[in-house]
Parts: structure tokens; sequence; C-alpha cells
């Protein structure tokens, strides 16, 4: 080849090069138009294959939660999303595993807002300083792959500015610090690890503009059953916000080449690993799994109950003790209350069969209304008249004469045709008679819960011991909600089993 024939291939070459550049530079600026094009966008600009295959019939793909993060603010595409319509706001939970990709694909979406929705406020939110910091980490790593042509300025340790006008800043864990706060999106991570007073303040920090929707984004794994994840988690089918599951089968890569009877995996997996499509590595679970107590396994990585190592009823399952119990004429009636204003007032409908099993047949749970109020509507809930009940059992405290009303809760039933019984006991008297009908000794079951009674089912997952000290040594944590279901189911289980000791006061 000549000199000449070179030069002009060594000219050719470079105008190729340019013009690859220029296309990919302009590939970088065009909005992905569908699920598809947006996997293929962050595959192809940040080296991520975000996983997109359902392992688990009842979890998401984490490519889900990304879609719908990145299409909530544009109507061409959030109608290809399903429900998307009746959504007013781009509001999302994610519960996944532990090293599931969490925070790395919420820096991916934070990416995307910034730099395809002009003028949107992103603000991160982590359980700790650490937490934030390592999703700004992540984002300021996305920058370094060509993304630096957005930048409106330097990128700084905890902020950076966009050439359209939309920001990224790394907010503290203080009720300070997100408060007076506006924003369109943020992204807490790590929600298991707030302090429930900063989460209280960042619920009202979102705001939506003309062409962004506002979006709080809770991103966490599940440590314990009666944590804010569990109660965020909890009330996610009421207020309609979509909750984005995966555990480590959508995450883990595909298992080609193991003896599956010889797997250590092989009880959970089940073939599941065949045919996975992501990163984690296979040998990485294993020795996760060797490291951790089965209980923590299930909770961090299978995305299953959380631990139940401070849980005041920890054999209490829903699969066993929840099930459709009615009213039957043939068995007695009682009631259980528990007194409360600020926090709930609670009565419980219960029966025992003939096999003396423990039914709970139906709930009250109210707060902030007078006992005129809780009277009325016991008694309308009450299938039979009240010369008909059994016993209506109480909390003793009830029968204390209030200073400024110059009368008792005991006082105010029994003037509304309510007769309430109640005997004296300590807390753990209670506790361990309610144990052993969850389970006692031979591994009988004489306790069971109707459907119909959600806060006290969810009391009994939740109660639980402070979470500092010896669990042995100390009473259940008073935390004003769970407390309160249980202690009702206490005083029935006291008074019932204490007939000849129970007291009919008149006042």
């Amino acid at each position: 080849m000549t000199e000449s024939a070179i030069l002009q291939s060594e000219l050719q070459s470079r105008r190729n090069i340019k013009q690859a550049v220029r296309i990919c530079s302009a590939l970088r600026r065009t909005p992905p138009k569908s699920k598809r094009d947006l996997k293929n966008y962050i595959k192809a600009f940040l080296g991520i294959n975000v996983p997109d295959k359902k392992i688990c019939s009842e979890h998401n793909r984490p490519m889900d939660y990304i879609w719908h993060t990145f299409s909530a603010d544009f109507p061409s595409l959030r109608e290809k999303s399903r429900g998307s319509r009746e959504t007013k706001n781009a509001d999302c939970i994610v519960w996944a595993n532990r090293a599931g990709g969490k925070t790395e694909l919420a820096a991916v979406a934070t990416l995307l807002d910034c730099i395809f929705k002009p003028n949107c406020r992103v603000r991160i939110l982590g359980g700790s300083a650490e937490q934030s910091s390592r999703m700004y980490e992540y984002l300021t790593q996305f920058l370094r792959f060509g993304f630096e042509e957005f930048l409106a300025g330097p990128v700084l340790k905890g902020r950076c500015r966009f050439a359209n006008n939309s920001s990224v800043e790394v907010l503290t864990q203080s009720a300070t610090s997100v408060r007076g706060r506006h924003m369109q999106k943020l992204r807490c991570d790590e929600v298991e690890l707030f302090d429930e007073s900063v989460f209280a303040a960042a619920k009202f920090t979102t705001q939506s503009t003309a062409n962004l929707v506002a979006a709080m984004e809770l991103i966490s794994t599940m440590h314990r059953p009666y944590g804010l994840m569990q109660k965020i988690i909890a009330s996610a089918p009421q207020i309609g916000t979509p909750v984005f599951k995966w555990c480590v089968w959508e995450v883990i890569e595909k298992c080609t080449d193991r003896n599956c009877s010889q797997c250590p995996l092989w009880t959970d997996c089940l073939g599941k690993a065949r045919t996975a499509d992501g990163y984690l590595k296979i040998d990485d679970c294993i020795t996760q799994m060797r490291r951790a107590s089965r209980a923590g396994f299930e909770a961090e990585m299978l995305c299953k109950r959380p631990s139940l190592e401070n849980v005041v009823f920890d054999e209490f399952d829903p699969d066993v003790h929840v099930q459709p119990v009615d009213y039957e004429p043939n068995l007695p009636l009682y009631r259980a209350l528990d007194f409360g204003f600020v926090n709930p007032f609670v009565c419980l409908w219960i029966q025992v069969d003939a096999a003396g099993v423990v039914r709970v047949i139906d709930e009250y749970v109210r707060s902030r209304v007078t006992i005129e109020v809780h009277a009325a509507e016991i008694k309308k809930r009450t299938p039979v008249a009240e010369e008909q009940i059994a016993a209506t059992f109480c909390d003793p405290a009830g029968a204390g004469v209030n200073d400024v009303t110059g009368t008792s809760a005991v006082r105010e039933l029994r003037e509304r045709g309510i007769v309430t019984r109640f005997r004296r006991s300590g807390i753990l008297e209670g506790i361990e008679l309610i144990r052993r009908a969850i389970r006692s000794g031979d591994g009988k079951i004489s306790l069971v819960i109707s459907p119909r009674c959600p806060r006290l089912i969810e009391a009994m997952r939740c109660y639980h011991y402070p979470d500092s000290g010896s669990t042995a040594a100390e009473l259940p944590l008073k935390d004003g909600v769970y407390d309160h279901p249980i202690d009702a189911l206490r005083y029935f289980f006291i008074n019932q089993k204490q007939t000849p000791k129970t007291t009919t006061r008149r006042y």
C-alpha cells in the first residue's frame, strides 16, 4: 500500500471515529421510547445489564422498577405501564435482597431523571450518611462514562447540577435537613434504618410540576418484622403504592454447570437459578448462606419474613393461626377490652370451642373518640344481646377515676349497659398463656384468629422486646401500636383461665 493510500485510510478511519462519536453522543441524548430501549440504553452507556426475568411468581423484575420511575414523567410511556393512569404520583416501594442492586439501580434512575427531565430536583436520603453517599458515589461514577457533557459545573462532594437545570443533592438523616426542602424526586435508601421522625418529615417534601410527577421512593431490605419497612409494606395496599419486590433468584447469575443435588442452595433454589439472568455470583451466595443464620438468610436474601429474634410470639404463623372463623351461636361469646384515647381503644370478640380452641372472630380498634362512641360501636357489632354475653374482660386500670371527668371507663361502660370484669396480673403471666395457646409443649395449637382482625394479626407478628438488652430480662416494648391489641388478648386469657378470681364491680 502506497504512502498516499495509507494516509487516506487513516483520514477515513478518523472520520469514521468522529462520526461514531457523534452518533454515540446523539444516542446518549435520545430518550428511550420503550422498556426494551431503556434496558438497552443502560447496558450500552452504563455497562449494566439490568435483570429482567421474573423468577418467583410473587416477585417483580428489577427492570420493572427502573421502567416505573423513568416512564412516570412521560405520558406516552406511562400509558404502557399497567395502572399508571390511575396513579396521581410516582411513589413506589422497593423491597429487595442484600446485594440485589437496589442502591445502584436507584443511582441509575437518578441519572436518567437528570438527563432526560429538565428542572428535576432529585434528593438522596439514606438511612445513614454512608448509605446516602453510596448512591451518590454510584452516580458520580456513571457521569465518567461520557455524561460529563450534561453537567453545568463541577461535581461537588454532596451535590451536582446539570445544564438542563436538574440537580442532585444528598440530605443528612435529620429532620432539620429534610424540613423546608421541596423536590420532585426523593429517593430514600435503606429505609429500615431511618429515624421515624425524619421519615415523617420527608413525607411532605415532594412536589409535582407541570411536567414532572412527584415521587417518594422507599428502598430497603426488611430486617425486622416490627420495623419501619414492615409498616410501610403493610400500608401500601391501602394507599395504592406499588411495591417492587425481588430476591436473590431475580439477580443471581444463570447456573449452567453445577450438580443441583450437591448444591447447598438447592433447598431454596429448586432449579430457579437455571433460568436466572442476573449478576450475583452463585459462590458468593453460597458463602453468605453459610455465614448467616437461617432466619437471617431468609430475611436478607430470600425476602421472606424477617428475623424473629426479638419478637415475643416467634411461633405465631399466619398460615396456621389465621383461619376464617365466624360467630358460632352454640358457643359462649366473650369480649376483651383495652382502653385508650390517643393510643387505640381495642375490643376483641372471642369464643372458645369444645376442644378448648380460642377463636378470635372480630376486632374493633379506634383512637380519639369517647367511651360513649366506643360503647355504641361495640353493642352494634356484638351479634347477641348484652345479657347473652358470657363476660367482657378489661384492663384493671379502666376502674381508675379520671381527675378531669370524675368517673372511670368501667363506670361509663356500665352506665351504657356493658358490664366489665377484670383481674389484676403481671404482663408476663398473660404472655405465657398466649404462647401456650399458640403452641403448647406437646405441639397443640389452641388459638386461631379471623382474617377480620388485621390489627391483632399484625400485633401478633410485630410485638417485640426493646432492641437493646437481654430479651429474657425485659418486658415487651410499649410502643402504643402493637401492645394494645395484645393487651386486650392478655386480659381475655388471664380472666377466662381464672374465672373464680374474676371481679365484677359496681360504680
